[in-house]
């Protein structure tokens, strides 16, 4: 981790530890705005000693972060952050780090399904992100052989070309992957695994991700809204598998918030915004099964290999049913089709025109 050299405000994190956030789970009071900015510049710039930090992430972690915490933590990493746009406007889906164990990641396919029906999607992970270290993109995507290596404007031209992108989160967070060996230290999830997937690294306008609990959604857009450096104009998240953003089977609840616009079209920030919440039954649009049916043994070659095949049209059942529900939300998040039935209409007509598989081509001759 890089050495201080910057100087800071009053706020030492043993100094927040012992005057606010550090004596408890009932009794522990929030951060302010400005001492959470101060407490992520220091972290960020290896100042706190190891033992103050783990203890500083342990209490922020028992006491629950406020979305005004959370929103300062996350313009602290974005001023860090190498922003590369494309010039289209790509749903940024901020799966969980951490990655997955149990099932197959479906995001690659559904992503490139609804690139190939016409909404871009940009992903973004690390490699073996603390703490679970478990697959996650990047790994799909690996085994795909598509390039993952990416510098941030590579990834932006990879949008435009292919209507799919990745952002490897070494290259455009470079701070982030700087805590690695602190984080892997601690040996549980901080805010870090937090913020880290809001860093939305495209700029896009839509963001879509996932939740265990429908509080965690409100939380996420309240961050959102609190940040000072994001100006989203849409978030559209659901209960997903293993945390990550394939949609959970069966009855779930999807959240829904829309940014205020004034009349004209323009974004109007957060004033008069809308948060919703709707239930839905997932087999309603042809994925009737459970979460075990999209159990694998290898989750990285398993996901690549169902991936491929789906793609290809070679594969039906629970895989193919589950990447086309899951396709559709993507083109629902990006507000290219009215509902999710309209969304599931275009992306099985991308698979069955052979343009889904296109689109894998073009991201391996990219």
């Amino acid at each position: 981790m890089a050495q201080a050299t910057q100087e800071f405000g009053d706020w030492p994190l043993k100094r927040l530890m012992t005057e606010v956030c550090g004596s408890g789970h009932k009794s522990a009071d929030d951060l302010t705005r400005a001492q959470a900015t101060e407490a992520f510049e220091r972290i960020l710039a290896g100042e706190p000693d190891p033992t103050t930090l783990g203890a500083f992430w342990l209490a922020n972690r028992w006491k629950r972060n406020t979305p005004e915490e959370l929103g300062a933590y996350v313009d602290v990493m974005c001023d860090r952050v190498e922003y590369a746009e494309p010039d289209a406007d790509p749903v940024d889906c901020g799966a969980n780090y951490d990655g997955k164990g149990r099932t197959a990641i479906l995001g690659v396919a559904a992503g490139a399904v609804a690139a190939a029906a016409g909404t871009p999607v940009v992903v973004h992970s690390g490699d073996r992100v603390p703490t679970q270290k478990q697959d996650a993109y990047k790994h799909v995507l690996d085994e795909l052989g598509v390039h993952t290596e990416l510098t941030p404007s590579d990834s932006a031209e990879m949008v435009d070309e292919t209507g799919f992108g990745f952002y490897y989160q070494p290259a455009f967070n470079p701070a982030i992957d700087d805590l690695f060996e602190r984080r892997d230290m601690m040996g549980v999830r901080s805010f870090v695994n937090t913020v880290e997937t809001l860093a939305n690294p495209a700029g896009a306008s839509t963001h879509l991700g996932s939740f265990y609990h429908l509080a965690f959604a409100k939380k996420v857009v309240d961050t959102f809204v609190e940040s000072e450096f994001h100006d989203l104009d849409r978030v559209l998240m659901f209960q997903g598998m293993e945390g990550y953003d394939d949609v959970r089977p069966g009855y779930t609840k999807v959240a829904e918030w829309n940014a205020a616009d004034d009349g004209d079209g323009e974004d109007a920030g957060s004033e008069g915004a809308s948060f919703t919440d709707f239930e839905i039954e997932t087999a309603e649009y042809g994925m009737n099964l459970e979460e075990d049916d999209l159990a694998v043994d290898d989750v990285a070659a398993d996901s690549a290999a169902i991936t491929e095949e789906v793609l290809a049209g070679e594969r039906d059942g629970a895989f193919a049913d589950a990447v086309a529900v899951n396709a559709a939300l993507r083109i629902y998040a990006g507000e290219d089709a009215d509902s999710i039935e309209e969304g599931l209409e275009l992306a099985r007509e991308a698979i069955d025109d052979g343009s889904a598989r296109d689109v894998l081509e073009a991201m391996r001759e990219f």
